[in-house]
Parts: C-alpha cells; sequence; structure tokens
C-alpha cells in the first residue's frame, strides 16, 4: 500500500508545500504573500488560518484529493528544547506556538495547520526535527562567564536528513557512526553529529560560528559590548547587524551567494574574493575544530545547503578537510524531501513519534 503525505513548510513571505507518494514527490509548489498580505496580521499565529486557505486553494487547483492522504508533516517552530525526531502534534504543542512563547517564527506555523487539516481528515499529523532540537553534550554548553549558555539553533532538519541519507548510501545505521554536517545556506551551521546525536554545533541564527549571506557569526565580543554602548545604535539596530544584514550583506551588499561567487570569480574583484575565500575559511576551520572534538575519529563529511552547490565552495571544502575524512556533498535545503521521509518513517513503523511535553 502506497503512502501520500503532505508537507508543509511556512516561512517569512510563502508557504512551501509537497505532496509525496511514499518517498517520490507527486508535486511541490511555493505560495507566495505578499507583504501586504502578511502585514494586516497583528502576530506570525494570527496567520494561520490565512495560510490554510491558500494551502487548500492551491491543493485544489492540482485536482488533489486531500481524503487520498495518510498523513501530514509540518515544518517544526520555536518550542522548548527537544531531542531530535518525529513528534505527534498535541495540545501542549499547539498552545506554545500560538502564543509564542519560544519567539515567533513563520515555521510555528507548520505545527498548526497540519493539525487542522489533519484533525478534519481523521489522519495523524507531525512534525520533524525543528530548528530546537538539543542534543548537546553538557562540556559543549559552557561559554567562560556563567550569565551564558550555549542555545542549540540550527537546520536540525536538514543536518538529520543527509546524514541518513549518507548512512543509507554507505550501508550503515545513524546510531554507529560520526559525521560532520556544513549546512550552508542564509545561515551556517556546522554540526557534529556522533551516534545518533548532534552532541555540538554553533547557534546559526544569531550566536556563532561561520559569516553567512545574512549573518554575522562570531563577533569579537570586547569590540560588540563598546558598539553597543557607544549610544550610536539602538538595541534592535544591533541584532540587525548580528541577523538579518551581517555577514554578507554588511561586507558585500548582497545576501546572495552567486552574487559574491559571480563577482569573485568571473569578475576578478580583489574585495569579492577575499570575502568568498573568507566564507570558506571560516566554515572550514568550523569543521576542523568539530574534528578536533571528535579526537580525529570521523566516517565522514557532509556539505549540504544552498550554498554547496557552487563548485569552487566544494572544491575548496574538499582540498581544506577532505585529509580529516571523505566529503560527501548533497546540495540544497531538502527540507520537503526530509519532513516527507519523517511522515514516511512513521507510516512504515520505521521510527515511533515522540510526545510533546
Amino acid at each position: 500500500m502506497a503512502f501520500k503525505i503532505l508537507v508543509i513548510n511556512p516561512g517569512s513571505t510563502s508557504t512551501k508545500i509537497g505532496v509525496f507518494e511514499d518517498l517520490k514527490e507527486l508535486f511541490t509548489e511555493n505560495v507566495a504573500h505578499s507583504a501586504e498580505e502578511i502585514g494586516q496580521f497583528p502576530s506570525i499565529a494570527s496567520q494561520y488560518e490565512f495560510r490554510e486557505k491558500h494551502i487548500r486553494e492551491a491543493l485544489e487547483k492540482r485536482g488533489f484529493d486531500l481524503k487520498s492522504l495518510s498523513c501530514i508533516v509540518g515544518r517544526g517552530g520555536l518550542l522548548k528544547p527537544i531531542p531530535g525526531g518525529v513528534y505527534a502534534v498535541n495540545e501542549a504543542m499547539k498552545e506554545e506556538l500560538l502564543e509564542a512563547r519560544n519567539g515567533e517564527h513563520a515555521s510555528n506555523l507548520g505545527a498548526l495547520i497540519a493539525d487542522r487539516l489533519a484533525k478534519e481528515l481523521g489522519i495523524p499529523s507531525f512534525i520533524a526535527d525543528p530548528v530546537v532540537v538539543d542534543e548537546l553534550d553538557d562540556v559543549a554548553r559552557i561559554y567562560g562567564h556563567k550569565l551564558f549558555k550555549k542555545r542549540s539553533i540550527f537546520h536540525a532538519l536538514n543536518q538529520k536528513a543527509v546524514c541518513r541519507r549518507w548512512c543509507k548510501e554507505h550501508g550503515k545505521n545513524y546510531t554507529d557512526v560520526i559525521l560532520i554536517v556544513a549546512h550552508m545556506g542564509g545561515g551556517v551551521s556546522v554540526g557534529l553529529h556522533k551516534n545518533g546525536r548532534v552532541v555540538d554545533v554553533n547557534n546559526a541564527l544569531n550566536g556563532e560560528g561561520p559569516f553567512s549571506p545574512e549573518r554575522s557569526g562570531t563577533l569579537p565580543a570586547g569590540d560588540l559590548a563598546k558598539l553597543c554602548f557607544s549610544g550610536k545604535y539602538t538595541e534592535k539596530e544591533v541584532l540587525k547587524m548580528i541577523t538579518g544584514q551581517g555577514g554578507m550583506v554588511s561586507l558585500f551588499n548582497t545576501n546572495d551567494m552567486r552574487v559574491l561567487e559571480k563577482a569573485a570569480q568571473e569578475e576578478k574583484n580583489p574585495e569579492a574574493l577575499l570575502i568568498y575565500n573568507a566564507f570558506i575559511y571560516n566554515v572550514g576551520k568550523a569543521i576542523g575544530a568539530l574534528a578536533a572534538a571528535a579526537r580525529g575519529k570521523v566516517d565522514g563529511i557532509i556539505l549540504t545547503g544552498g550554498i554547496a552547490y557552487g563548485k569552487p565552495v566544494q572544491e575548496e571544502l574538499t582540498a581544506m578537510t577532505g585529509w580529516i575524512a571523505p566529503v560527501t556533498v548533497y546540495p540544497g535545503e531538502g527540507e520537503l524531501e526530509a519532513l516527507a521521509l519523517a511522515g514516511y518513517r512513521v507510516l512504515t513503523k520505521e521510527a515511533v513519534p515522540q510526545e510533546y511535553k
């Protein structure tokens, strides 16, 4: 029997949906929302009926029968820190997301919309590997001041999906290998996957690690403190420097790696080339640091995310880190496919959905 799975991935100005039969993609669609449409809502949570309506309309245009679905999987939002895996949507989860207790983010809508549609159809709804997945070793949480502790927030969905893909291709179990994954997109997260857990990873949203198209990554603490108290910037402006207007936006006035790559590789712009090389250098250095944390026992290194499509990035990072372990490239975000895989693993009894508390 084939299973049909609807996956929902809400973004700030669009809602991506996909329908899969088992693991075969039947179709995907990016439902765009204008700034004017989104701007009429006072909060992210208040958008969910509006977005649900657009999803229904998109499926109707495709002539797709919702009653043929076996389950619905939504992108997980900003919940409490939880271990990775598949979670059944429940009342505790929905209440937190509706109240945005852990922060406002469009991904909060994934579980809400999935639950609403699934209840109508009498089928289960799930989320999988949200950005708040926290499996860090205790030693990885410690900073040099008692007021600060590492927050695990990264591209858990895609990172874990590419690890499972690597394991399948190599005939291994995820719980038996040590892998380092560098996800390179709008943000960059570099994670150490050890025996099925992400035991160390940078805070890819607003904390640390390599800079990215829109995020500053690690900044010198003393200089940042002076800037904060200089009187020249508000707290909101400083936070924007860290996330949104940092990284390549600040350094080269673009958030598109392809623009920087073209300027560096084709136009031979020396400033662009330096920034481009600095990006690769920082990602490679982060991979090397995690190799040390793994005591050099690494089965494989995976490069993923949209930036991993770039051949020079692939080649340079392989040259920098290939001596540690073989490098595999799985370019792209793969979020819809990862959500479908999560639903399929539950439906085939390969995974058991956890309860969110």
